[in-house]
């Protein structure tokens, strides 16, 4: 059974948030250590920009394993 367009979607979406999440707890810590320092606000920005990216990822790469299977 193949998963549809919209699961991959919801799949793809549920990992993304998770991984932004995680990311907006990581970056105060991991910043730092690198000698950067941002706002929360600039924080949040951040890994809404790479969210988004990583969403687009997410659901290309499952369509294309899909599509291979």
């Amino acid at each position: 059974m193949t998963q549809s367009h919209t699961m991959s979607f919801v799949e793809a979406t549920a990992n993304v948030i998770v991984g932004y999440l995680v990311a907006v707890v990581t970056q105060p810590t991991v910043f730092p250590i690198f000698g950067l320092t941002v706002s929360m606000a600039d924080n949040l920005l951040i890994g809404s920009i790479f969210t988004g990216v990583s969403l687009v990822r997410s659901f290309v790469l499952r369509r294309l394993f899909e599509a291979l299977r």
